[in-house]
């Protein structure tokens, strides 16, 4: 009986995908109010994509993308790695704090000796705010409904 070999959908996408992975990335997940960013560093010229779009495209605002930077620029490893991000929930703002916890907890995994200055600048920290939930009795979180006497 002659043995017959079944190429399954799923070996398939296992080989494509590995097609794709760079040989060294050092990966951190950030988070900031409700959004959450997984975050590849690979060794590259410095560019930057999120959500498989352009860095300038994705975030609209110079503070942002600035805000993004400061973990490269206070570590002088801006020109040495490509930076994937796929970042979920949120808003840009939360989404960019998001990122840079993202970007400098891979800088960690990539060189210990990189902690101590990002501890420093508090870009190890997770920003634990988030919006506080509304009570019942009340308008919002903290506003009460108009106070009638009579």
């Amino acid at each position: 009986m002659p043995v017959r070999i079944i190429r399954t959908r799923h070996r398939n996408l296992l080989n494509a995908r590995s097609r794709n992975v760079a040989a060294v990335q050092y990966y951190g997940t950030g988070r900031r109010k409700t959004s959450t960013a997984r975050v590849f560093l690979r060794p590259g010229s410095g560019a930057i994509s999120v959500n498989r779009r352009t860095f300038d495209a994705f975030f609209p605002t110079e503070a942002l993308r600035t805000q993004i930077r400061q973990p490269l620029i206070l570590t002088e490893t801006a020109e040495k790695f490509d930076i994937l991000a796929t970042v979920s929930g949120g808003g840009v703002s939360g989404q960019a704090g998001a990122v840079r916890l993202g970007i400098a907890r891979a800088l960690v995994e990539y060189s210990a000796e990189l902690r101590k200055p990002l501890k420093t600048e508090g870009f190890l920290t997770r920003d634990a705010r988030a919006k506080e939930r509304k009570k019942y009795g009340m308008a919002g979180a903290r506003k009460r409904f108009q106070f009638s006497k009579r």
